[in-house]
């Protein structure tokens, strides 16, 4: 059988309530206050976008990686086959927008 408290226990269990009870009273002011809520709003949004530059960093950097590894060797000299081809390309697509802007000017 549960053993019966006294008085002052019973007293002392109702304060310690009451203070745990202050205290999450307490804790959710804090939590509601706009400024509070501002600020968490604030630090999730910096978060994410921290979190999708990284993430385009990363993407950018591969694919700069992977362009790179199609046009220079490992030892870091060029490979000859594949820049001649992708110049001549530019140079004519560049030669193409140019005739056609002098087009439509003229």
């Amino acid at each position: 059988m549960a053993e019966a408290r006294t008085p002052a226990q019973i007293e002392a269990e109702i304060t310690r309530r009451r203070h745990e009870l202050a205290a999450t009273l307490d804790e959710l002011a804090v939590r509601v206050h706009p400024r509070t809520m501002v600020d968490d709003a604030k630090a999730r949004a910096a978060a994410a976008v921290d979190r999708t530059a990284g993430r385009a960093y990363i993407a950018v950097n591969r694919g700069v990686t992977g362009v790179r590894a199609q046009f220079v060797d490992a030892d870091g000299s060029p490979r000859l086959e594949r820049v001649v081809p992708a110049v001549v390309v530019a140079v004519v697509a560049v030669g193409l927008l140019a005739g056609a802007a002098r087009r439509g000017r003229g």
